[in-house]
């Protein structure tokens, strides 16, 4: 399946969350959560009383991770299939794997508005992992990891802009940022009470066992 292009505010309006799609407009009145209630055609299908499923429900909830993370279907199939194989609970395993994808920790570490951004930057290879170039926003970070911007980057307007606004978006837990030298670091893996995405990985495990 091809990654979805359309309005992102679209996505968040349909699933009746905020998925943090837009960056910094989620975080103002100006995001479509605030300024428009409903999903999108609601008003249109408010004549068709059909209840959702159980299946649908599951659906919906598997749709919203994929979207948050900005993942296709195969690769979120994977991350079930690891996260099967990990010990513990399945739903808090898949959870920490997305969390941490390298896209992720630069956006969660303040380097970008959202994910779709830090996924271009990881790509365009402005980041080192522990000295070395990554440019895979799948790349999966572990403890003791170092998050930096490569000296080239330094020296690009993105990286002025980042470092001037470091430090007004709340940091996880599990990350350590250092803001005068514009670095990351994983402090700890991170735990489902850590993680504020509001995602029912019961229902994403559930889905996933009916295949």
């Amino acid at each position: 399946m091809a990654r979805y292009t359309g309005p992102v505010c679209r996505q968040c309006r349909r699933n009746g969350n905020k998925l943090f799609l837009k960056g910094e407009r989620c975080y103002t009145p100006r995001c479509a959560i605030e300024k428009h209630r409903g999903k999108p055609g609601q008003q249109a299908s408010q004549m068709m009383r059909s209840r959702i499923t159980e299946y649908g429900t599951q659906l919906q909830e598997k749709q919203k991770a994929r979207q948050m993370y900005g993942v296709l279907e195969r690769q979120f199939k994977n991350y079930i299939d690891r996260a099967n194989r990990m010990s513990g609970v399945t739903g808090d395993r898949l959870l920490q794997l997305l969390e941490r994808r390298l896209d992720n920790a630069v956006y969660r570490m303040g380097f970008a508005d959202s994910r779709n951004q830090a996924r271009q930057l990881v790509n365009h290879g402005h980041f080192t992992v522990n000295g070395r170039k990554a440019s895979i926003p799948s790349f999966l970070i572990k403890q003791g990891d170092l998050v930096s911007w490569r000296e080239q980057s330094r020296k690009t307007e993105i990286f002025k802009i980042v470092s001037e606004s470091l430090g007004k978006r709340p940091t996880p837990t599990w990350l350590t940022v250092d803001t005068g030298e514009v670095t990351g670091s994983i402090t700890t893996l991170p735990e489902p009470t850590e993680i504020d995405s509001a995602i029912d990985t019961r229902m994403i495990v559930e889905f996933y066992s009916r295949r």
